[in-house]
């Protein structure tokens, strides 16, 4: 396991795959929690079984896979039902990532997660790393990239913390209300950063 894992986070559309993109272009190996997230739900695993008894067999697919979309909907409008799911996939969700982060060989490695705080995944982490940019350039982002209806956004934002406690928790802030350059120039000196804090195992 890399002995230093630094937790990438910030709200949906802040560009943390742009940021976890520039970090493996240096190198760094990236576990990414989303990836996580959906092999935990592949056919043949029981999470899947369980969501399906729970939710209903039009929560799959005709494949018989995970309708996601169908799955976010009903969860996002229903907080009971959200905290069913996530008490069901986040400690599988977690075990991936440990597996995953146990196999890295970079100096240090990263942990993207949308999630990283709320989900208790910044305990497996030496530091916090927050994508930022403001809320209405978030909604904007988010809306072009997913198609998806800005009171869609708003609800998932809403399910996720918020910003200034998202800002609190952080060690680092990569402002991301610029372009990829910027990004990328800011991703470069906190590389340099992380490579001395790892040598110092600090």
């Amino acid at each position: 396991m890399a002995r230093y894992i630094v937790g990438l986070t910030g709200g949906i559309g802040s560009g943390k795959s742009a940021a976890a993109d520039a970090f493996q272009a240096l190198g760094i190996t990236v576990v990414d929690a989303d990836w996580a997230a959906r092999v935990v739900v592949q056919r043949g695993r029981p999470a899947l079984e369980q969501i399906a008894e729970h939710f209903g067999a039009d929560v799959l697919l005709k494949s018989g896979e995970l309708d996601r979309a169908r799955l976010r909907q009903l969860v996002f409008e229903n907080e009971d039902e959200r905290r069913w799911l996530e008490g069901l996939l986040h400690p599988l969700i977690r075990e991936e990532i440990v597996q995953a982060l146990a196999a890295a060989s970079s100096p240090y490695a990263i942990l993207e997660s949308p999630l990283l705080i709320e989900s208790g995944q910044d305990t497996l982490v030496q530091r916090v790393c927050v994508v930022d940019l403001p809320e209405e350039m978030q909604i904007e982002r988010a809306s072009a990239r997913d198609r998806n209806d800005p009171e869609q956004i708003r609800k998932i934002m809403a399910a996720q913390l918020p910003r200034v406690e998202r800002l609190q928790k952080a060690d680092d802030v990569l402002d991301n209300s610029g372009d990829l350059a910027s990004l990328t120039a800011q991703v470069h000196a906190l590389h340099a950063h992380y490579l001395e804090l790892a040598a110092a195992g600090q």
